[in-house]
């Protein structure tokens, strides 16, 4: 391999190029980030005009992050094996042919079959952007180059609802699809005309290709989303394929480590997690992914199940925290630039995010308004801030030359999974916490009581000035009865997921201060930010 001969600073980039650059790699993050989330919103049209159960439609956001998450590990060795400027290329190709093929899709199948693949070519748009954006920057620069690519990835999920739902609302559900195409032919343009690729390393033959790895990878990591996504509803370990795919995911992580500390060609180099910031980093991607995907999953579908909010509200309520997230990144990155610690950042960023779970946790009820909610998202904006590019700057502030690219391939994966893991934990947690609030509201519920006989007759009278019999009046107010007792412990299941949020943040900020004393030995280039 010819990698350590290459000078690190051969591709950076300077006026006009560099703004070319950098608005094409983030636009190309956009467009894979938004794909993720833009989804969730159409799925009750999906399921109407393709005729499939909740079950299956599912699969439609399954398939993209199955495909993203295999495929997030293989971008540093697939750009090396046939350059950086033409798998980038290809890959917005693929995703792009792949939005107009799901847009045309006339089943459900159809339609996951061609997530995967747009998943396929989606998830090499977000690590390649990252990688080409912080070698188009020198080293002294490339906090400022991370802060531009983490606008495009905090933005990005915040995007997908409201404007899935303007076209759902405005449109049809198949133009959520078509959007991508010509922005994806605009960014293949950008791509072939100024993206350059390195000089790392030699091709590999075909009998070279670690094809044992790629396989390893994908069991593990494919098997992994699925349990993830699937978990919940398949009530975990009591079904039989969550435990199957829980061993064939184990064993492929074991194989697949095996296999890539002993091949001479590994599709994954794991000698780079050496790289003590690197690891920290990754570690505080996971936990940045949970909070990030956590949050943006709770947040919405509290405010339509609960509030009854529409799909295009519910997006809309994100975006100012969003925006502050976006303006505050490029100060962050200049403060990096100035010498400020990243630990003391990503500390301080942690502690706003525990005040952004804790003030969430004291201002949900079943009425809650709109602005109660504007002040907690904005502090979660700037907790974002302050989180994403210090992680993402300390993961790989000590790389050089194609490392950078394996280190992205690792903070991107990881971030992913920790989504995953999140979604996975939370949405469990809430049939669980939900399942507890009921029958500790229900005992209080006593028919002796005066309060609750009071109530039901008043709801009974209210249903009889409405035509209906006595019995029938009287079942309809325990229905209601029971509906605000279901709506009430639903509640009280998202406060307790904040509040458990909030205790985690609040661990990982003495996480940040042991790290602290171990990092100064292993990173002296560090002073270089």
């Amino acid at each position: 391999m010819t990698a350590t001969t290459a000078d690190p600073d051969d591709l950076v980039e300077y006026g006009f190029r560099r703004i070319i650059i950098t608005i094409t790699a983030v636009l190309c993050a956009l467009l894979e980030i938004v794909d993720t989330t833009i989804v969730n919103v159409a799925l009750t049209n999906m399921r109407g005009s393709l005729g499939a159960t909740l079950t299956d439609v599912a699969w439609v956001i399954t398939a993209y992050a199955i495909a993203n998450v295999i495929v997030i590990p293989m971008t540093s060795w697939l750009s090396q094996q046939f350059g950086r400027r033409n798998y980038f290329a290809v890959s917005i190709i693929i995703f792009t042919v792949a939005s107009f093929l799901c847009g045309n899709a006339t089943n459900i199948w159809e339609l996951v079959a061609f997530r995967f693949i747009q998943g396929l070519g989606g998830g090499a748009l977000l690590v390649t952007a990252q990688t080409i954006i912080t070698e188009s920057y020198p080293v002294a620069k490339r906090g400022m180059a991370q802060a531009i690519y983490g606008m495009g990835v905090i933005v990005g999920p915040t995007l997908g609802p409201p404007l899935g739902g303007y076209l759902v609302d405005n449109f049809s559900w198949p133009y959520i699809f078509y959007i991508n195409i010509p922005l994806g032919l605009i960014a293949t343009f950008l791509t072939l005309t100024f993206v350059r690729s390195p000089k790392y390393g030699e091709k590999l033959k075909a009998n070279q290709v670690d094809w044992w790895g790629i396989l390893f990878l994908s069991a593990f990591i494919g098997s992994l989303q699925f349990v993830l996504e699937h978990g919940q509803q398949d009530d975990w370990f009591s079904n039989n394929l969550i435990v199957t795919l829980s061993i064939v995911s184990l064993a492929g992580l074991l194989l697949f480590i095996w296999r890539e500390l002993t091949y001479k060609h590994p599709i994954v180099n794991l000698s780079v997690l050496k790289d003590g910031n690197l690891r920290i980093g990754i570690l505080m991607g996971f936990i940045l992914g949970f909070g990030l995907y956590g949050s943006t999953l709770v947040i919405p579908i509290y405010t339509q199940s609960i509030l009854g909010w529409t799909a295009l509200d519910a997006g809309l309520l994100l975006i100012p925290g969003s925006i502050t997230t976006a303006i505050l990144m490029p100060f962050v990155g200049r403060m990096i630039q100035k010498g400020i610690p990243q630990g003391y950042m990503i500390a301080v960023g942690f502690l706003v995010f525990f005040f952004f779970t804790f003030w969430m946790r004291n201002v949900m009820t079943p009425d809650t308004g709109v602005e109660h909610f504007w002040w907690p998202l904005i502090l979660r904006g700037i907790g974002l801030g302050l989180l994403f590019v210090p992680i993402t700057t300390l993961s790989l502030s000590t790389l050089k030359g194609k490392h950078i690219g394996e280190g992205a391939a690792f903070t991107g994966m990881m971030r992913q999974l920790g989504g995953s893991f999140g979604i996975a934990i939370i949405t469990t947690f809430i049939t669980r916490f939900s399942q507890k609030h009921r029958v500790d509201l229900i005992a209080h519920l006593d028919g002796s009581r005066i309060e609750v006989q009071q109530r039901i007759q008043i709801l009974q009278k209210s249903f009889m000035s409405k035509g209906f019999s006595s019995n029938e009046a009287l079942n309809k107010a325990y229905q209601v009865m029971d509906f605000s007792v279901m709506k009430q412990s639903t509640v009280l299941a998202y406060m307790d997921i904040f509040l458990y949020l909030g205790i985690m943040f609040l661990f990982c900020i003495l996480f940040v201060f042991l790290i602290k004393k171990s990092k100064n030995v292993i990173n002296p280039a560090d002073a270089m930010h």
